[in-house]
């Protein structure tokens, strides 16, 4: 396609973490114009390093988002620091808006906006997200193996988080924090695997900078953790959106909204996509980088379908043109 203005581009993409990252690349090896608008808050900034991602377990977040980067540019993608803040549906595709007033066109749209993790308000948790905070066991489990793990009972899932990272420590302290006791039956399962029950409200952590070394109950009493798992509220970055009206739906194990999806990728609005934990609130890395590449598999069959009836109707038009011989 020929492109009319440096602003306008086959595919506008919103969001450059691994979902959009890995769809700016296939496009652009796909001979697709690309743009790719990113307000530079990755959800997963303050850990160490990404797991379970092969031949790249362990590497910082920020050197993977720089080497995704130069990957896309590589392939032609254009790629701006800015967040996308409106988008709107106009004639030939929607065109985006950015904090720093730049409008983009494109003729599909990819959303790739991640979520924010709403963390418990106790003190000592926020400065420690990431690092001796934790929720995952497949992102944190091993670098916390046989240490003394504490699990915060914030959410109906903290019994299972607790039962979770008992396969990775046998050092285990469930704290009630005020919640409810878990029911016999859960209690039953808890104590049979050696974990610990703590009455009391957590007051805050302790430890040196992102360390954990114990934490505070509001009786003053102190219990020794080297890492507390917690269950942050997990909150869509589904304004921009909405905008659109692309229709919502709860997760299935009960996280949260997220944009509803086909399997490819397609949200309820035409020639909108999206992937990543904006539409998988669960999603790690990896997967969210495939979601990626699987939703601009079916984008570009479309726009290739767009393009051939383009492709037909000028046809028609010249050989009808054409003078008779």
């Amino acid at each position: 396609m020929t492109i009319s203005s440096p602003l306008s581009f086959d595919v506008v993409i919103i969001g450059g973490g691994a979902a959009g990252l890995s769809a700016a690349v296939a496009l652009g090896r796909a001979r697709r114009s690309v743009v790719v608008l990113d307000g530079g808050e990755p959800r997963n900034a303050p850990a160490s390093g990404v797991h379970n991602y092969l031949s790249q377990d362990g590497i910082r977040p920020s050197e993977m988002l720089r080497l995704g980067r130069a990957e896309a540019e590589r392939y032609g993608a254009r790629l701006r620091d800015s967040a996308a803040v409106s988008a709107s549906k106009v004639k030939d595709g929607f065109t985006v808006t950015t904090a720093a007033g730049d409008t983009f066109t494109g003729r599909r749209l990819l959303i790739a906006t991640g979520l924010v993790d709403e963390l418990p308000d106790v003190p000592g948790v926020r400065e420690r997200w990431g690092k001796s905070v934790l929720h995952c066991p497949y992102c944190h489990g091993w670098e916390v193996r046989d240490r003394a793990i504490g699990v915060l009972a914030t959410s109906p899932k903290s019994v299972h988080q607790a039962l979770m990272f008992r396969q990775w420590s046998e050092n285990i302290t469930l704290f009630l924090h005020g919640a409810p006791r878990p029911s016999d039956e859960e209690t039953e399962q808890l104590l049979a695997r050696g974990i610990t029950l703590v009455e009391g409200r957590v007051e805050s952590l302790e430890g040196p900078g992102d360390q954990l070394t114990s934490v505070r109950l509001e009786d003053g009493s102190t219990h020794q953790v080297d890492a507390l798992v917690v269950a942050p509220v997990f909150t869509a970055r589904i304004d921009l959106p909405a905008q659109l009206g692309v229709r919502l739906a709860p997760h299935p194990m009960g996280m949260g909204m997220q944009i509803e999806t086909d399997a490819m990728g397609a949200t309820s609005v035409p020639g909108v996509w999206a992937a990543g934990n904006v539409a998988d609130l669960a999603g790690q890395v990896v997967t969210s980088a495939d979601e990626g590449l699987r939703a601009v598999v079916s984008l570009n069959v479309d726009l290739v379908a767009e393009d051939t009836r383009d492709a037909v109707l000028a046809y028609r038009a010249a050989q009808a043109a054409a003078p008779v011989k």
